[in-house]
């Protein structure tokens, strides 16, 4: 029995020796190594194979006896209790698959490219959509933080409004107002975890399953999977230079119940939709009676020329859901988000809200409504695009020679990202794999298409660079894609 307890006890991890003893014992017992009635080892023979204190091994027995695994009989030792049902030792069986919901099997179905696992470091990493950790303003956030914490009162100590703390609506309300034509009421503002958390929210209230979503093509692969995961029926709208066709749009039948789009900075394109198509995707709207969702994505890191106002200020009808994010801004783990939303929408919103989660923690709304009303926020943003916009032009100017080598950029007037668009005769999954081994990381676009990309391509983010690193890793990156024409061909070959 003591090599038996050795390796039973070897396995436990955490607790005083004691306690791991306790549990090595009990493992011994449920699993049929010591049966009912059995006789344990005396204290200090079984101390002494062990190599541990004899205190410890009575405290242990007298613990286990408190619990009923042992009994003490006086004269005789220490047995396995004889009411215990006899275990016979079995080898571990296999878990065993639980069936799921369909809801459950179609996320895991959607999701699956997306959850890859555990992403490598790279010496130069260009993942989009992250900006740079040390221009977070540290010193302004842990006071305001400080000053939440002491003054926040009973609002820290007890659920919120599911639809978020007031004063942070408040603020955004007339931010919003201010800088992207949103005219709103603190009313209409919800807070949520983030723009994913926004778009699963809306499906679910907004479409039935089988019902028909459309989404930009190229576009976040995010959106579909949310999509997806209702049981929605997704059907994909080609982007051009002017942001989706609204004409593909109005073709599709059945009529979509709702649409996604980014007009501000399409990703990963990074075209802006015309005032045109605005119009006409509102009448569209109008008509048919669906949702548009509008996720202003990058509206505010805007470098070239000024930005259209929002979709939703364009709206006479009630038929926009805004979506806005802190995470670009700020940092991505804050998961701080919000929607706008047409009045009919709030309530069930609003309830779909605190069925999934209560609520967004309090202490971090706090923060941010202090750094919008304190007029701190703005001029972050002022700073940090200022930064953004050299570390675009320090790439820019790298990757210029490709330009009449058959490559192309897009999406370089806004945001943290630039796409750079591959000729013909490269392949896309060889430059990715050939750039990982000269520790570069960059991103494919082939998964923001639901179907084959027309043209491969790789979304470059710069935010979290710094311009000496975006130069030496754009230089190793244009010479990566310069060793990989062909491949396409030589692949297709």
């Amino acid at each position: 029995m003591s090599e038996s307890l050795r390796l039973a006890l070897a396995e436990q991890r955490e607790g005083t020796l004691q306690q791991r003893l306790c549990a090595a014992l009990r493992q011994e017992i449920l699993s049929g190594h010591l049966q009912p009635g059995e006789r344990l080892p005396a204290t200090r023979a079984l101390a002494r194979d062990l190599g541990i204190s004899r205190t410890t091994v009575v405290l242990a027995y007298e613990q286990l006896a408190s619990e009923g695994y042992l009994e003490a009989r006086v004269g005789a030792g220490t047995f396995v209790a004889r009411h215990l049902p006899v275990a016979r030792p079995t080898p571990p069986a296999p878990q065993p698959v639980l069936p799921v919901s369909a809801w459950g099997r179609r996320l895991l179905q959607a999701s699956r490219p997306l959850l890859s696992g555990h992403r490598p470091a790279f010496a130069f990493d260009f993942q989009p959509g992250v900006p740079d950790w040390s221009e977070f303003p540290r010193t302004l956030w842990r006071r305001l933080y400080a000053r939440c914490w002491t003054q926040g009162g009973v609002d820290l100590a007890r659920y919120g409004e599911p639809a978020g703390y007031r004063p942070l609506r408040e603020a955004l309300a007339v931010a919003l107002g201010r800088r992207r034509g949103v005219r709103c009421r603190p009313e209409q503002i919800v807070i949520v975890n983030g723009t994913q958390q926004a778009l699963t929210l809306l499906a679910y209230v907004w479409l039935n399953e089988g019902e028909t979503a459309a989404v930009e093509e190229p576009g976040y692969p995010g959106v579909r999977l949310s999509l997806l995961a209702r049981g929605a029926v997704v059907q994909p709208v080609p982007v051009d230079a002017d942001g989706l066709s609204v004409d593909h749009l109005a073709a599709l039948r059945p009529v979509p119940r709702l649409v996604y789009v980014t007009p501000s900075h399409q990703y990963p394109t990074g075209a802006t939709l015309s005032l045109r198509r605005r119009l006409q995707l509102l009448a569209w709207a109008r008509t048919t009676g669906a949702l548009v969702v509008e996720d202003d994505y990058d509206s505010e890191l805007r470098y070239d020329g000024r930005p259209l106002p929002a979709l939703y200020g364009l709206d006479r009808h009630g038929g926009v859901a805004y979506v806005g994010s802190f995470s670009d801004l700020l940092l991505p783990p804050l998961r701080v988000g919000y929607v706008v939303l047409p009045e009919s929408l709030v309530p069930v919103f609003t309830a779909a809200k605190w069925v999934v989660d209560r609520q967004t923690p309090t202490l971090e709304q706090q923060v941010l409504a202090a750094l919008l009303t304190s007029g701190q926020f703005a001029r972050h943003l002022r700073r940090v695009r200022r930064l953004y916009q050299a570390r675009r032009d320090a790439l820019l100017t790298v990757l210029q020679p490709l330009l009449a080598e058959g490559f192309t950029v897009s999406g370089q007037a806004a945001g943290l990202y630039v796409t750079l668009w591959l000729p013909p005769d490269v392949d896309e999954s060889q430059v990715v794999a050939a750039a990982a081994a000269q520790g570069l990381g960059v991103y494919p676009v082939g998964p923001c298409y639901a179907g084959r990309a027309a043209r491969g391509g790789l979304v470059l983010g710069f935010g979290a660079l710094t311009e000496d690193q975006i130069r030496t890793g754009a230089r190793r990156l244009v010479a990566v894609l310069r060793a990989c024409r062909g491949t396409r061909r030589a692949a297709a070959d």
